[in-house]
Order: C-alpha cells, then sequence, then structure tokens
C-alpha cells in the first residue's frame, strides 16, 4: 500500500518546504509515502476560477489512477480528530487499495469532476489555512496518526 499526498503548484516559502520534508521522512518508516506536485497552470490570470480548477482537475486526473482511493482536503470536508483520523487511516489501508491519495488543490478549491471522483472530504480545521500550510499540517497529522496506530508515544490525550 502506498499513500501519496498529492497537490498543486510548488511550495514557495522555505520554512515550509523544510517541515513537509521533515515529516515525509518521519513516515517513510510507516508506509510507502510519497508526495506529489503539479504544475501551476500557465497564465493562470487569464482563466476565471471555474477554468483554473477544471484545468487543475484534468492534472489532478492525470496523476492518479482509478483504482486510486482519492480524499479530498477541503474546507467543506469532514473534521476528525487526531486520534479519529488514525482510525480513518487504518480502515483505508485494511481495504488493500494499492494507492490512498490525498489531494490538496488549489487556492479555489475542486472541479466538479475532481470532487465527484473523490472518495470523502476531509477538513482540517473550521479556520482557513493556505493551501501551501495545508501541506505541511497534514504530513504531520498524517505521521501523527500512524504513531496512535503504532501506539508511540508522539501523541498526547
Amino acid at each position: 500500500m502506498k499513500i501519496k499526498l498529492l497537490w498543486v503548484g510548488k511550495t514557495a516559502d522555505k520554512y515550509l518546504e523544510e517541515g513537509i520534508s521533515i515529516y515525509c521522512k518521519r513516515l517513510i518508516h510507516y508506509c510507502r509515502f510519497e508526495t506529489q506536485t503539479l504544475p501551476d497552470i500557465k497564465n493562470a490570470k487569464n482563466y476565471s476560477k471555474e477554468e483554473l480548477k477544471d484545468k487543475e482537475g484534468k492534472l489532478i486526473l492525470e496523476a492518479t489512477g482509478t483504482s486510486d482511493i482519492m480524499i479530498l482536503l477541503d474546507d467543506g470536508g469532514k473534521q476528525l480528530t487526531s486520534p479519529k483520523l488514525a482510525d480513518y487511516v487504518q480502515k483505508l489501508l485494511n481495504r488493500g487499495a494499492q494507492q490512498i491519495v490525498f489531494v490538496i488543490g488549489g487556492a479555489y478549491g475542486f472541479s466538479d469532476e475532481i470532487y465527484n471522483r473523490a472518495e470523502a472530504k476531509l477538513s482540517l480545521s473550521p479556520l482557513t489555512f493556505s493551501h501551501q500550510m495545508v501541506r505541511l499540517i497534514f504530513a504531520e497529522q498524517l505521521y501523527r496518526a500512524f504513531t496512535i496506530l503504532k501506539g508511540e508515544p508522539y501523541h498526547h490525550e
């Protein structure tokens, strides 16, 4: 089983890149884990929000397989506690799919096609975070989920 964290656009701030890298290195001790950065849409200013979401959606679909379990990180998604996220990840792992893909969209969210393709939507908070910060926050939460599943002392109740 492989877990992929997929996002649109490069990470602009070095401190975020460093933090993401730390948790990615930690995650490879628990699962086959990778990140994938899809390129920014060129001349994005020339497109409406809907056109931009459609173009990003096509890139997301090209980067995922039809048998992948696709979970969107979306402000309209279900909010879970860290232990509940761990339980959710375990249930996904138990299904035996070849790959689980957690997707962070661009600044305007996802196209209807991506919403229809996805199995679920998760929200990290009722607060709004930049989609670049979500990369780091979710990588840490995924790491936390695995430490909870393994009974390691990282997470405190």
